[in-house]
């Protein structure tokens, strides 16, 4: 995994560093936000509902 200060990650990701950051303090980085950042740092971003019987249906940035 590579790793990013926050101010690059946020380059990264098409936003300024304050923006962000001002994101991350109120915890409002969105779905399309965490799966850039996942696509940047050279991970897999995946969120998932899980029903009943086991099945999940999954979002991911892959």
């Amino acid at each position: 995994m590579i790793t990013y200060p926050v101010s690059e990650l946020a380059r990264r990701i098409g936003q300024t560093p304050q923006n962000f950051n001002k994101k991350l303090k109120r915890e409002t980085v969105t779905l399309d936000e965490l799966k850039a950042i996942a696509d940047v740092l050279g991970v897999r971003f995946e969120q998932a509902f899980v029903l009943p019987d086991g099945d999940e249906i999954k979002i991911s940035n892959e």
